[in-house]
């Protein structure tokens, strides 16, 4: 069986495409950083336009969560079971890994065919401008090895903190999919192939990330705007996050203000194929501050590697074509943007 580690070697990175800049040594944003701006880039000021917040405990999650996904993409959750103090454990843990001095984070620098690690993100090679970024990606057991390589005498405390948070969100992953699931009137037959699928997948990452303080942030961005590949992004940010949403009808990009002990969950390409379109992949970017240094976390939920992602309703006019998640990351990471028109019917 494939791992979801091995799907990424088959698409080779170039190591410049990898290796973060040394943001504190900067006065000024280098070329190589500074990004072509458009009259669209100016985020929305309504403040009334928000995006949903959604109870778990709520007896009405199920329709909740499914016109929140049919409307907006994306939502906040409440009552999620995660508790303050393991969020504030993971937040530390970030702030320690990227306050350690570069050449202590470049030991564990992601290969050029690796999935893991230090770097930026994978979707690089896709621009001709860089992003003021900084990234270290989980998968599986990956941390272990790394942090005993950057703390060598402290590292249980990272790999105690990093590994409560994988088994936490992925509780609350299989939670927020069993609900979506049942939004989409699937048969019992359906239903119970899904939930043996949903606890086999092993196909998640742990992304955590940093967003510097940046000379002059209107030059810069910390992620382009992109969509998610998988089924559900769930991200633990604060209230000074950067992460925008870009929204039809005339909005524009949409600043996403954490609620105080929410988590933000957005839905991904391959949950926007099961549902036939029904529930829109979210179109996001995170833009930097020029006063300070913003980290985040974020947990990205797929299925198996070689199961199969179509719509999952009886629809006369499915809107995309079968095939594996496998296949559709390695469309993605060789096409980005280009891979849902290059699946549909």
């Amino acid at each position: 069986m494939t791992t979801f580690s091995e799907v990424y070697t088959n698409n080779p990175l170039q190591l410049h495409h990898i290796i973060p800049l040394d943001f504190n040594s900067l006065q000024a944003v280098p070329d190589s950083h500074i990004w072509p701006k458009s009259d669209d880039d100016v985020p929305t000021s309504d403040e009334y336009l928000s995006i949903p917040i959604v109870d778990l405990m709520d007896p009405d999650v199920v329709d909740r969560v499914s016109h929140a996904c049919q409307t907006w993409g994306i939502f906040q959750v409440t009552n999620h079971g995660l508790s303050p103090s393991l969020l504030e454990g993971v937040e530390e843990e970030t702030w320690r890994l990227f306050s350690l001095p570069v050449p202590e984070k470049m030991k564990v620098l992601r290969l050029p065919d690796g999935a893991t690690g230090y770097g930026t993100a994978r979707i690089a090679p896709f621009y001709s401008k860089s992003m003021w970024h900084e990234g270290f990606t989980i998968i599986g057991g990956s941390f272990v090895e790394h942090a005993k390589v950057l703390w060598p005498n402290d590292y249980k405390r990272f790999c105690d903190v990093i590994d409560e948070c994988q088994k936490s969100m992925k509780t609350l992953a299989h939670k927020l999919l069993h609900i979506i699931l049942k939004s989409l009137n699937l048969s019992e037959e359906q239903e119970s192939n899904w939930a043996t699928m949903i606890h086999q997948s092993e196909t998640n990452a742990l992304q955590l990330n940093s967003y510097p303080t940046c000379p002059d942030p209107n030059q810069a961005i910390g992620l382009p705007p992109h969509t998610d590949s998988l089924l559900l992004t769930i991200l633990h940010h604060s209230n000074t996050s950067g992460l925008q949403i870009f929204r039809d009808g005339g909005f524009g990009w949409v600043p996403v203000s954490s609620f105080p002990g929410a988590l933000t969950v957005n839905v991904g390409d391959l949950l926007h194929i099961l549902s036939n379109g029904k529930f829109p992949t979210v179109y996001h970017r995170v833009v930097v501050s020029g006063t300070c240094h913003r980290v985040s976390m974020g947990y990205f939920y797929g299925l198996p590697v070689d199961s199969t992602v179509e719509p999952l309703s009886k629809v006369e006019f499915p809107m995309y074509k079968s095939l594996t998640v496998r296949e559709y990351i390695g469309i993605k990471n060789e096409c980005h943007e280009k891979a849902l028109s290059l699946i549909r019917i």
